[in-house]
């Protein structure tokens, strides 16, 4: 094969591996060794057989990842993918081809920390209400509720597990803001959890949206079993038998009405975030409409989120009979985080605070008592706290 290929020219790698890091070097790596007379170029290995068929890739994705040694050759096979209609992305030198072979075979990478986050707050949530609502009845008065599980107590966890997915968003950028203020300057690098943090916000945001639609879901289908029937049929008993003829509440029904209000608007704005992490309309978009949507409305749908869940709860919080087992209800719990987010915003609104992250964001290092511009130092300096959500 060495004599056939002659000397100086370029090979391009398109192969792949079964699993990530299968062997100690790239095949690039491997095939610029075997062939060191050749220049050996990685890419079009991410590219589907489905993309490659079509003249004008619109339903697949567009993207080449191309490394090489060579800047020369590396332009050539960059100019030949924007011939194919192909957007080259350049990954530097060789080294970077296993990088770029690893990718086709990774499973949903940087979903796996928000995910587990997402599992174990649903179990925490799921665990509190058993505990407070079925466990409890059966204790104190022999009340079987177990009926519930399936559809009552899971969708009390989906919400709560939900907006305080939506709540730890914003929380890292806050942190973020924290450090650059603590340190006086934007040019240091975060720490490894919080640089890992801020790059699963879209994931923490979609997460958060997938659970609250379902939440949605599951309420509309509340009126819909065969319990709630017999509730409502003893409850009109009940009141034929006490000879009432109106139960009617003007509170209570301007507190539901403003509690569904509240909840679609929260879904309606968490719905344009989810649609703006769409590729083809996040492209369209420029970096201050980016921003607002993202920053701006998601900071409003965490705030009517929070109002939904205060105008569920109402006055249970300050019920003595509302705390089982001496545990608050689990409204009271899953909005403390919120609050905090929310009171957190407030604060670095405030011209104290807003001015100088402001200055900071602009290039102020006032660690070394002296304005200056700098570039933006590792990766994590490319993210900007308050770029939250689906990104």
């Amino acid at each position: 094969m060495a004599d056939v290929i002659s000397q100086g020219k370029v090979l391009v790698d398109v192969s792949n591996n079964r699993r990530v890091n299968q062997y100690p070097e790239s095949n690039a790596e491997y095939l610029a060794s075997l062939l060191p007379d050749s220049i050996v170029v990685k890419g079009f290995n991410v590219i589907s057989a489905w993309a490659l068929q079509q003249s004008y890739p619109k339903d697949a994705s567009t993207q080449v990842f191309i490394c090489s040694d060579s800047v020369e050759a590396k332009q050539r096979i960059m100019e030949l993918a924007r011939q194919l209609n192909f957007q080259p992305v350049d990954m530097g030198p060789l080294s970077s081809s296993q990088d770029i072979e690893n990718m086709p075979i990774q499973l949903f990478n940087g979903w796996k920390g928000p995910v587990l986050s997402a599992v174990a707050l649903s179990i925490f949530f799921f665990a509190y209400s058993f505990v407070r609502d079925i466990i409890h009845p059966y204790v104190k008065y022999r009340q079987s509720d177990f009926y519930k599980i399936p559809v009552e107590i899971v969708n009390r966890t989906l919400p709560t597990v939900a907006i305080t997915l939506l709540s730890l968003v914003y929380l890292a950028g806050q942190l973020a803001a924290a450090h650059q203020l603590y340190y006086g300057t934007k040019y240091r690098h975060f720490p490894h959890w919080l640089e890992g943090w801020l790059q699963s916000r879209k994931q923490l945001g979609l997460l958060s949206f997938f659970l609250a639609a379902v939440h949605v879901l599951y309420s509309l289908c509340l009126p819909m079993r065969r319990s709630e029937k017999y509730l409502l049929l003893n409850t009109a008993y009940q009141q034929v038998h006490s000879n009432m003829e109106s139960v009617w509440n003007e509170e209570e029904v301007w507190r539901v009405e403003m509690y569904i209000s509240f909840g679609i608007m929260s879904l309606g704005l968490l719905s344009l975030l989810a649609i703006t992490s769409i590729p083809s309309v996040n492209n369209s978009l420029n970096w201050r409409e980016f921003t607002f949507i993202q920053s701006t409305l998601g900071y409003i749908a965490l705030l009517i989120a929070t109002f939904h869940g205060l105008l569920f709860g109402w006055k249970q919080a300050f019920e003595e009979e509302a705390y089982r087992f001496y545990l608050p209800p689990s409204f009271v719990v899953a909005l403390a985080l919120p609050i905090f987010v929310i009171l957190g915003k407030v604060l670095m609104l405030l011209p104290c605070m807003g001015r100088r992250i402001q200055q900071i964001r602009c290039g102020v290092n006032s660690s070394q008592n002296h304005s200056q511009r700098m570039e933006l130092v590792g990766l994590s300096a490319q993210v900007s706290p308050e770029r939250v959500t689906i990104m």
